[in-house]
This record gives structure tokens, sequence and C-alpha cells, in this order.
């Protein structure tokens, strides 16, 4: 079959692509701008008979520049070398050496051991012992990369398969390099996939160093923000591999990740409404309190600004404390802190119709003009109806966020929560990871312009340049 112009086409974007790809990757590295993300790397060096002293000064050589394109250091990347033959050696642990300084010296310093070629045996003990915890290793963890790279011109006295398939199953990424006779079957028995990617071959020692931009690049990981490759509008803030956006002091971040707000200075009624049902239990509820703290931490609490009120509910409905008794963050957290648990049942209705009657009157503390935001929280389905009373809150203009744990309804959630509901509503299994939902929930609310007062501003502009036109008039008059 004759390849079609758009199938070229497609691979020609392929390429281009990986090439845009490769440049900027290169681009970090010529202006020392690449970090490594957090990596275990040891490297299996074989140091049998058949590597010639000066080979192995050739390979020494290898290591210790890939090593110089590193992020080395405790929380960055960690480097040890096993040395085999017939038997194995650990040279260097991941523990022993925090600098690339060090770490360099001490790879110059190893000697070849001039035995057999037991490689099978030295990935058994560089599963065993070099990325184990005692030697330095880190946790298991998706944040963290296990890397073994073996480097061997010969054929193994011992099996490899099985041992190498055990350490990729255990989590640890193997790259292999042949060089000269070596057998090209067991490099490919003892890499990771893809293929293509984790197996080099070398014609000889003397040109094992054209490798080492190979590697440097794959755990080069470029500084994002420092090379302007993210969309932040304010603030970027670096991660290996990522980042984050962030904004100035006095704005909010958007919920699209990347954009600044304003807007959530704006003055603000906002009334928690928080489920003190049985199934909360007494140590989960003093997590809510703390979650409640976390919000209002957000918030520009103030007399002008931002007033908080707070009702709990069960079978009862029980304000707390209503809008703006309190205008300062201290205050107002020391009196969430002592909200007592009231138990028993989960009227989430009865208390959403509370809000809408009672917490936003005037009477309860609420300004005429503000936007009103409620935030209810619940740990289990309603043992009342809740829809007429979650609809009326939302036609009285009044913004909803529903928060549910546990055995909460997501479709109560849902029934609760403003539109769009996936910006308004939020759901976890474990009290614990409320934390999370604390720092999503975002209050945006920009205050609508005033025609009113636009009004006024255009009659006060008018007047102001009546009364101009006028002095003008009469200071012609006057040196007239």
């Amino acid at each position: 079959m004759t390849p079609t112009p758009s199938f070229f086409l497609l691979l020609l974007g392929l390429i281009g692509a990986q090439a845009t790809v490769d440049l900027r990757t290169a681009a970090a590295m010529a202006a020392g701008l690449c970090k490594t993300r957090p990596t275990d790397i040891v490297f299996i060096v074989d140091s049998s008979r058949s590597v010639r002293p000066s080979e192995f000064e050739q390979v020494k050589v290898f290591l210790a520049k890939v090593i110089e394109g590193l992020d080395v250091g405790p929380n960055a990347t960690r480097v040890g070398v096993v040395n085999y033959a017939s038997r194995v050696k650990n040279e260097v642990s991941l523990k022993t050496h925090r600098t690339k300084a060090g770490l360099i010296k001490a790879v110059t310093k190893i000697e070849p051991l001039s035995t057999g070629t037991m490689t099978g045996l030295s990935i058994q003990f560089a599963m065993n012992v070099a990325f184990s915890e005692a030697e330095g290793a880190r946790v298991k963890s998706p944040d963290i990369s296990k890397v073994a790279i073996i480097v061997t011109d010969g054929r193994p006295q011992d099996s490899v398969k099985d041992v190498a398939q055990r350490a990729r199953d255990a989590g640890i990424e193997i790259f292999a390099i042949g060089v000269g006779r070596v057998d090209m079957s067991t490099l490919k028995q003892m890499a990771s996939d893809p293929l293509d990617d984790h197996v080099d071959y070398v014609e000889s020692y003397s040109v094992i160093e054209k490798l080492t931009k190979k590697f440097q690049e794959a755990f080069c990981v470029s500084d994002l923000c420092a090379t302007g490759d993210h969309d932040c509008e304010q603030v970027c803030i670096s991660s290996p591999g990522s980042y984050k956006c962030a904004c100035k002091d006095g704005f909010t971040l958007m919920d699209n990740g990347r954009s600044c707000s304003a807007c959530s200075n704006a003055a603000t009624d906002v009334v928690f409404l928080i489920d003190g049902s049985k199934s909360v239990r007494p140590e989960n509820f003093e997590l809510v309190k703390k979650w409640i703290n976390q919000i209002v931490d957000k918030l520009d609490v103030s007399d002008s600004k931002a007033h908080v009120g707070l009702v709990q509910y069960s079978s009862s409905v029980r304000q707390e404390f209503p809008l703006g008794r309190y205008n300062n963050k201290k205050d107002l957290k020391e009196a969430v802190k002592k909200m007592a648990y009231m138990e028993r049942g989960t009227m989430t209705g009865q208390a959403l119709r509370y809000l809408t009657d009672n917490s936003f009157g005037a009477g309860q503390g609420a300004r005429p003009g503000v936007a009103k935001v409620g935030i209810v929280f619940t740990d289990g389905r309603s043992q009342d109806y809740i829809g007429e009373a979650a609809k009326k809150a939302k036609e009285h203009g009044f913004k909803m966020y529903a928060v549910g744990v546990g055995n909460a309804v997501e479709n109560e959630l849902k029934e609760i929560a403003s539109e769009p509901t996936g910006e308004h509503y939020f759901y976890t299994a474990d009290f614990k990871a409320m934390t999370q939902i604390a720092k999503k929930l975002q209050i945006n609310i920009c205050q609508e312009d005033d025609p009113c007062e636009c009004d006024s501003l255009v009659k006060f502009q008018k007047k102001v340049e009546q009364a101009l036109q006028a002095l003008t008039k009469k200071y012609i008059l006057y040196n007239g």
C-alpha cells in the first residue's frame, strides 16, 4: 500500500514535535536550567577480566560525565555504584555522597575486580542491597524514580532474564549498555521497555563517552518557569518537569489554574451551614472546624469586606454566630474552635430553609447589595426533603457551595450547589482529605457595576466641565 500525503504530513508533524522537545532540552542544558526529577540511580559496572584497566578508566570517565549533568543532592538525585565480576562490591552507596564533587572523586578511586562475569548476581545484589533503605534508597513512591544503568562487555556466566524481570517488577527502570563483543540478546533480556530507549551499544570503550549526552538528557527536566514555557498570568512556581501558577498579593487564582482575579476582595457575606449529626463523630468534627478555618484564612475578613456567619444543624438548627459579629480572623477562628458538637440526626432541608429565611436577613447582620455565599457541609443523606429549600436559596441569588464527605449523597450535593455544579460541589470519602477541598474551594465574587453610581459619576463630570467652562469665560472677560 502506498502511503498517503496526509500520512507523511502526520509523520513530519510528529518528527517536528519531537525535535522541538529535544531542542528545548538541549537549550535548557546549555543555559544551566536543567534539573533532574528525584531519582535513585545505581550504576552496575562490569569489571571482569575482559575489561582492560585502560578501558575501565574510560568507563569511570563516562560515569563522571553523566553524574556531572545530574542535580545531585539528598532531595534530588542520589547516585550509587555497584562493581561486579565473579563477585559483587558496593563501591558507592546512595547515602554516601551528597555532593557532585564528592561523588565523582569516589568514582575515580574504583578499581577493577578482574575475574568472571556474574551479571545476574549483580542485579540481584542491586535489588537486595544497593536499592535498600539501609543503603540510602528512598521509600517507594510515584514521585521518586529508581534507575539501574548496567555497563557490560561480555556474555554473563549466569542467568539474567528472571532476575531482571523481578527488578523491573519492583519498579526499577533498567538501561543496558553493551560494549564490543557483548551478547545483544542478554541486553534485551535485562532492559526495560521500550527497548529502543533502554538498550545501547558501542563498538569499544573508547567511544562510550558518546552516550553521555543521551543519559544527561534522559534525566534532564528543564525548569519550565525559567525557560518561559508556561502560561501563568502572574507567578510561576517551578517543580521538576512541571510548574504551578500563583498570584500576587491581593489576587486569587482562578479555576483554570492560570489566571488571577482581584474579585475575591469584594464585600461578601459568607455563611457556613455545618452538619453536626451523630455520624460525623467527635474526632471528625474537630477536622471540620479546622477545615472551616482554612477557608476563613483565604477570606479578607474585615468590617468592609468579608463577613462570616456559622450555623450548625442536626435534628434541629442552631446559629453559632451571625454575620458581622467578628470582623477579624483571629476572633472569628477562635469562635469556630469553640463550636460544640450537637450529634443526633441530619435535617439538611430544614437547615437550608433556615439559611434562606434567617441567616441572610438584615436582622442577622446581612448587608444589602452585598454578594451572599452559602457553604453547606454534610457527611450523609438528608432525613428530609431538600429540593425546594435548595432551589429557593439559588433563586434568591445566593452562591451555594456543597461539600460532602463519607456517606454524603452526590446527587443531593449537586442539587444544593450553584451552576456550574462542577465548580460548586466537592466530595471526598475521607475526612482527612478535606484539606484538599479547602485548597480547591475558591470564593470568587466580583462586584457588578452600579448603574446609579455610573450615572452619578457622569453627572459629576458634566458639572465639573461646566464649572471649568464658566471659569474660563470669566477669566477671558476679566482680562479682556
